[in-house]
């Protein structure tokens, strides 16, 4: 018999983290998942924690146990403006703390979960956006493009330290979706979005380890 892959996904009570918690359990996954507030779907083991309190990971890492996949997709949008609007440094510096930082620290404190995979074979995958494309010269939402164009880049080096250890590490484009964040005149179904990322997780290689992949599969140019 097949192994149950156990899953966790950060920012699981809304959105894209929601469609990913509901489509997982659909597939008969063990699934975990972190949140600030709110519930998730029914069979979910939730860990309600702030990510950026990095002093709270090792808890979440000892609750938690041997994971298979790891999704950092908790993330917020920011403030709308671009270069030349009024600079909130502090508003800037909250969109990279959650949507830059707080990935590579629960990574970190996950890495022995990771390693006791019991699949044998650790992945983690960063919801990253489209808006982190160098060839789009857009300014709109500048902290948040910034943001994911920051986490583009760790997770690739993320990739180059943890193929040693027989980890996966990848960034995902899920695209424009509709939910709180991308608003009702988004082009994409939440859970297609999420079948196409748990379909990469399933089959995640080491060959595929530090690119940047649209939700269906394909390279992204980043």
């Amino acid at each position: 018999m097949a192994l149950v892959p156990h899953l966790l996904v950060t920012g699981g009570a809304r959105g894209i983290g929601f469609a990913l918690c509901r489509r997982a359990l659909a597939r008969g996954w063990r699934v975990s998942a972190t949140l600030r507030a709110g519930p998730v779907p029914a069979g979910v083991t939730p860990f309600q924690i702030d990510l950026r309190d990095h002093a709270a990971l090792p808890a979440l890492a000892a609750e938690v146990g041997p994971l298979d996949i790891l999704i950092n997709n908790a993330g917020v949008i920011g403030p709308e403006g671009n270069t030349l609007s009024p600079l909130d440094a502090a508003a800037f510096l909250e969109v990279l703390a959650i949507n830059t930082l707080a990935p590579l620290a629960v990574t970190q404190a996950l890495l022995p979960n990771l390693m006791a995979a019991p699949s044998g074979f650790g992945r983690v995958l960063s919801i990253s956006s489209q808006m982190a494309s160098m060839g789009s010269a857009k300014s709109d939402h500048i902290a948040y493009r910034a943001s994911k164009v920051a986490l583009n880049k760790v997770m690739q080096a993320m990739a180059t330290d943890l193929a040693p250890k027989g980890i996966a590490a990848v960034a995902i484009d899920p695209g424009w979706v509709k939910t709180d964040m991308g608003g009702p005149e988004a082009e994409l179904d939440p859970d297609r979005v999420a079948d196409g990322i748990l379909e990469i997780a399933a089959k995640l290689t080491l060959a595929q380890s530090g690119g940047f992949l649209r939700h269906d599969g394909p390279p992204r140019d980043w």
